[in-house]
């Protein structure tokens, strides 16, 4: 019982400091369902190790349910390496609205319709590189955000 108090003491403390910067929520899950109080550090402690402890926040993002949006694509390991690859040339290809690196990144994130995808990437460019020292991870999220 000891080493649970402990344990819990720390998770706490280590999530205060790290949750105060970056985010004010634990997003969907069983824990955001069943605790709704997260006005502190320790009420989204409980919701992360609710979601945590039964798994269920990526079944919710699957899925769609317990709160989760369910995402139109599926980033995937591919996509990601392709992406970070390809940086350069899928920025011109963006840019223009047309391009084998844009149809490529089309089939690795399992998009049917390639004309629409690829025009609606053109038509948010500048969302999708909104800097000049754009990541990888940077362009994907903003993909995802704008395009689909």
């Amino acid at each position: 019982m000891k080493k649970f108090l402990v344990s819990m003491a720390a998770v706490v403390a280590l999530s205060s400091s790290a949750m105060a910067g970056v985010n004010s929520q634990t997003g969907c899950g069983l824990g955001s369902l069943i605790i709704k109080d997260d006005s502190t550090a320790v009420m989204l402690a409980l919701q992360a190790t609710t979601n945590g402890t039964f798994g269920n926040q990526t079944f919710g993002i699957t899925s769609g349910t317990l709160n989760c949006k369910k995402t139109q694509f599926v980033m995937n390991e591919r996509a990601e390496e392709f992406v970070a690859s390809n940086m350069d040339q899928l920025a011109k290809e963006i840019a223009v609205g047309h391009g084998e690196s844009v149809d490529t990144l089309a089939e690795l994130l399992e998009i049917s319709d390639k004309a629409t995808f690829s025009a609606s990437l053109q038509a948010n460019y500048n969302s999708i590189y909104a800097s000049q020292n754009a990541t990888m991870a940077d362009v994907l999220d903003n993909i995802s955000a704008t395009s689909l």
